[in-house]
């Protein structure tokens, strides 16, 4: 085994304090916009904390990336979901007719909003790839109504930091920022390729955020609140993911 020399014991030292001095500066930036995420905290946190301002100042208006129709993908992947519930069975027996989306918390006109009502707001499509930590993606078409329009709608307060989202699977919930929220991008998808958005695809509703690793692209999706204080949910790490060793912000 070749000796440890005095000059790699200086330079390794020396890269392992610029990298703590960049992890220190990239806490002071932080903290002086207020971009510290929900699971800053902890041994993880100042690496979370790095790549959530980083992106925030970098990229928060940037656009995700988009395909050309020849390239969706011929045979999309559903990953696996729990088995549904009765009341899911039953809505979707109906051709969701009766399901609805709750929008409350930080917003001015707490409402709800069925399939129609959503289809009847202004929406747009985007040819965008979705990205499994995992390792799989495929590239789809998404048609839906940005979640903006349905904020503005619900009069979104100007205090609100995050918007939280629920779906219909059981304790499966996750947050994003108003960054996020508003970008033009975020998408309530009701449709996919030319269609209604399949059930193992996420339907009724499905929140499509590109720019983010797929997970946070929650499926059944049926309720939406704006808050200023994502520490009262859960555990307070802004989703259910950072429990399960995930980061809250998984931006690509």
């Amino acid at each position: 085994m070749n000796p440890v020399t005095r000059r790699k014991l200086i330079s390794g030292g020396a890269a392992a304090v610029a990298g703590a001095a960049g992890l220190a500066a990239a806490d002071r930036i932080a903290t002086r916009y207020g971009l510290i995420p929900p699971d800053g905290g902890g041994i993880y946190g100042p690496g979370e904390t790095l790549t959530y301002a980083c992106q925030r100042l970098l990229t928060r208006r940037t656009p995700a990336r988009e395909f050309p129709r020849s390239m969706i993908s011929k045979k999309p992947f559903a990953n696996a979901v729990a088995p549904p519930t009765e009341e899911f069975k039953r809505l979707q027996a109906g051709g969701f007719r009766d399901w609805r989306l709750q929008v409350d918390g930080a917003v001015a006109r707490p409402t709800s909003f069925s399939l129609a009502d959503l289809k009847s707001l202004p929406t747009r499509s985007q040819i965008t790839e979705i990205a499994c930590e995992e390792g799989w993606s495929y590239i789809a078409e998404w048609i839906g109504t940005p979640l903006s329009e349905v904020l503005r709608e619900a009069g979104v307060l100007p205090q609100s930091r995050y918007i939280v989202y629920y779906s219909m699977e059981k304790d499966t919930w996750d947050s994003i920022d108003m960054a996020d929220a508003m970008h033009p991008y975020t998408l309530l998808t009701t449709g996919m390729n030319d269609g209604d958005l399949p059930v193992p695809f996420g339907g009724p509703l499905r929140l499509r955020l590109p720019r983010q690793l797929g997970y946070k692209s929650l499926k059944y999706v049926t309720h939406i609140t704006a808050t200023d204080n994502i520490k009262k949910f859960g555990s307070g790490l802004g989703s259910v993911d950072p429990d399960y060793g995930y980061a809250w912000y998984a931006g690509i």
